[in-house]
Formats: C-alpha cells, structure tokens, sequence
C-alpha cells in the first residue's frame, strides 16, 4: 500500500473526492489516504499560505498531494494556495491532456474531428512570480522571470514525456517576436533540447497564432509546452475545445513532490448538494496511478469512465438534456457498475503494473539550479525608471547634466516606446519613464559607478526602479525601446 497525502479541497471538492475515493476503493487500488489541511477555511483560521504546518509536512514526506478545488479569500491579500502549493514544491511542469471524449458533446465530436493535445506549462516562473509595485501613483510593475534552468526542466520533461507517449510532433508556443529576451530564451533552450530528440518534429508557433490554430485544427496538434501566463491561458481554451474545465485532469509534476489536482472552480452555489461532475478530478487520479505504476487499475477504472460516458449516463452539467441526470454519488456508482467493460472508442490498453514507491527526499538546504557561465558579464549601463511630468526633452535637458565622463544617454522611453532623442508627437506620455545610460566606447562599469550616477540623478528626480545593462561576450542581455 502506498500512502498519499489527499486535501478535499472547498465548496463541491470534499463530495467529488468522496466520489473519487469510493471509486478507487472499489477498484481495491492500493493506496492509503492522509487527508491534510488545507483551503480557504484554513486562510480563514489565520494560515497565510492556506495550508497548516503540519499539512506541509505530511506532503513532504509522502511527497504525493492528490486535491480538490481550493478558493482563495478575495480581498485579503493572501496569495491563491493552489499556486503557492505548485511554487513552494518546484512542481515545475504542468501537465493537461485533453482528449475526445464520447458522450461529451462538443463542436469537434460532432464534426468528427477528434482531439488529443497534452499542453506542457511551465509552472514556476514568468509573472506568476506575482512581484509587482507601484513605481508611481499611475504605473504599476510586474516582474517577469524567465530563466535557463527553469525553461530547461520542464522542456526537458515535456521532451520525455512526449517520447514516452509516442508523440510525433512537440510545439513550442511564445511570444519571442516581442518579448525578445524572455520568450527569446525560452525558446532557445527548447530547441537546444530538441537536438536530443531527433525522432519527434519540433517546431514552434506564435502564441496568438497557436490560439487560433488550434480552435480551428486542434487535430494537427501534439504536445505543446509554453511559459506560465501563455500555458495557463492555452490551457483552458483547450479545455473549451473538449467540453470545458470539467473534463481537464492536471498533473503538476516536480523532482520531489507531485500534485494532481482538477483545476476548475468551486462552485459553491451547488456545494452541498450532491449534484457536481467529479470527471475532472477522477481524470487526475488516473494520472496519480499510472504515476504510481498502478497501470492496469488506471486502465481499469478509466474504461469504465468511458464505457460510462458512452452510455449517456451523465450530470447535470452535461449530455442528452433529454435524458436524465444522475448526481455525483449516481455518476460514481454507474462507473463502479462498469468495471470491466470497453468502451467503444478508444479503449485504454492493459499496461503492465511498474509499482513505483515515491522516493521521500531528506533536503538539508535549498537546491539551486544553475547552468554554467560561458563568457565572463560585464556592465555597461543602466536603465533608470524616473518618475516625472515633464516633457521628454525637459527631462533630457536635465538628465544630460549628470552623465559625466563615464555615461552617455541614448534613450528615454515610456511605456516602451522612444520619446527621446527621436519620437511622435502624438505618443501619450504617463509619469514615469525609462532613461538609459551606457557606458562611452562600451568601457566595463563597476556597481559603484552606477551608484554614483543614480545619486548624481536622484538631485532631480525621483528614481522609481534600476537594471543594469549587461553583456556577455558580444551579447547585449538587454533589450531596445520600441522605435529606438
């Protein structure tokens, strides 16, 4: 028997893990349950990350959390547990898959056009990162973090994960024609991995592109593996495209710890009443088993789910309206009903078992992931984020005073775009801009350079924020202003 830990979750979670539950137990699947703390009601009892010590703790020693929906307290300004549970684990890859699913109307089913994309979001970086300050009364900053070894794991996994299924085609989804340095990076690594891959097709697409293709031809699609915010976004469109958040399982997927988890809401207008659509979260459950090695009792259970679908029998949320429904307790017991029978369509095959205990890591510091410097950094400027009402070349007039015999001001920016020493007239302006300053012939910088400049230049301006221009080898690792 393995234990795991279980967390029910809020509103309809504790009744369709319930219903989960029942169905793993009479499936006699091994598995022990430690259910933990963890919720809105534990926000509500003064935990500020919504879960108690003790629920922590017993997640890092099992090292599987298998959860319900969960809320986070609006107005509190308490970060969502669902993300705090994903970042404090490294649980660094998101894993959706959404398939056809008979019984389940949609556009595509009914057109005959069948899906089976698995989305791949990095789970740990970009603006998830939620750091973000007001630089003035009017501008508001968010950080985005896109690093090489974050955007290394869960690419390599993707790559795995798309060999292991037998994938043809793995697509990187971005927005690098923009966001040059960030997505530009991510994209790099994808295609460095890729070169260790060269039995799958891999290519990448523009993101927006990506969202249009694949509500038009989702069929052409494979694996698909994106940043953060664009994976979050692409992957509950996809959902839409099979029959929305109710039929989405999720994995997220970290060295050490792993969570499954359905990802739709709590519904709290119909907790309590017995009626929700446990779909979702049985769909994750299969994917905690196979996790597990526990294959043919996955394979089992998710035939009869099928078989079940195919027989019209469903919830309020779905299917023949002129049929009747059945709760969640009815939907269960109809699976439980079916153990043992195909489906029509698409039968999962009867995998062997490969049992895997979850391997409990004793950590005596924080890992720290990082790949090898190539080329020594240099500085060779400065971006200063002032905050002002003047006009672009009044506060070049101003700034020009204090460049000294190290500095040089190439451009000034708002919001992105070039202002100084060229620009548009009709370019709106707000109250804080970007100023930079690089270094005359490219000389390397110190930090005490940059120091002096700031305090040379805070004489008329207050200075919002600051980032250092830097270079390895003949790489700038900083970006122009649009128009520049």
């Amino acid at each position: 028997m393995t234990k795991i830990a279980v967390a029910k979750g809020d509103g309809i979670g504790p009744e369709i893990m319930d219903a989960v539950l029942n169905i793993f137990k009479a499936a006699d699947v091994p598995l022990e349950y430690e259910l933990v703390d963890m919720g809105k009601w534990v926000f509500d009892k003064g935990f500020s990350n919504g879960m108690t010590p003790e629920a922590q703790a017993t997640i890092e020693n099992l090292g599987i959390l298998f959860k319900g929906p969960m809320e986070t307290p609006k107005g509190k300004g308490v970060k969502s547990v669902n993300v705090t549970a994903r970042k404090t684990w490294n649980t660094y890859a998101n894993k959706r898959t959404f398939q056809t699913l008979h019984g389940v109307d949609t556009v595509f089913s009914k057109a005959g056009i069948p899906i089976d994309v698995t989305i791949v979001r990095e789970n740990i970086e970009d603006t998830y990162g939620g750091i973000e300050h007001m630089l003035t009364h009017d501008v508001a900053l968010s950080r985005r973090f896109i690093t090489r070894p974050g955007s290394m794991q869960v690419i390599k996994y993707a790559f795995e994960m798309a060999k292991k299924k037998g994938a043809k085609r793995i697509t990187c989804g971005h927005k690098a024609n923009i966001m040059k340095i960030t997505d530009g990076l991510f994209l790099e690594v994808f295609y460095e991995v890729a070169k260790e891959y060269p039995e799958l097709k891999a290519d990448d697409v523009i993101v927006d592109d990506l969202c249009m293709k694949l509500v038009s031809r989702p069929d052409l699609f494979d694996v698909v593996v994106l940043t953060n915010l664009q994976g979050d976004i692409v992957s509950d469109l996809c959902a839409g495209l099979v029959g929305g958040l109710g039929f989405a399982p999720s994995a997220n997927i970290g060295d050490h710890i792993c969570i499954f988890e359905a990802v739709h809401g709590t519904a709290p207008d119909i907790a309590g009443k017995n009626i929700a659509n446990p779909t979702a979260l049985l769909l994750s459950g299969f994917g905690m088993l196979r996790h597990l090695g526990l294959m043919q009792k996955a394979a089992m259970i998710e035939n009869a789910l099928l078989y079940t679908l195919e027989s019209g029998v469903h919830t309020g949320d779905f299917g023949d309206k002129s049929k009747a429904s059945v709760n969640t307790t009815g939907f269960a017991n109809a699976i439980i009903s079916n153990f043992g029978k195909l489906p029509a369509h698409n039968p999962r095959p009867m995998l062997e078992d490969k049992p895997a205990t979850q391997t409990v890591y004793k950590l005596e510091k924080n890992p720290l992931i990082m790949s090898k410097e190539m080329e020594g950094e240099v500085i060779v400027g400065v971006d200063l984020f002032i905050e002002s009402a003047e006009q672009p070349k009044e506060v070049a007039e101003k700034l020009l005073k204090h460049t000294g015999d190290l500095f040089k001001l190439v451009t000034i920016s708002n919001r992105g775009t070039q202002v100084w020493p060229k620009g548009s007239i009709f370019t709106n302006l707000v109250n804080q801009y970007r100023c930079r300053f690089e270094s005359i012939e490219d000389m390397p910088l110190t930090q005490v350079d940059i120091l002096e400049l700031y305090k040379r230049t805070m004489v008329d301006f207050k200075i919002c924020s600051t980032e250092l221009l830097n270079m390895w080898g003949d790489k700038k690792a900083y970006s122009l202003a649009q128009g520049q």
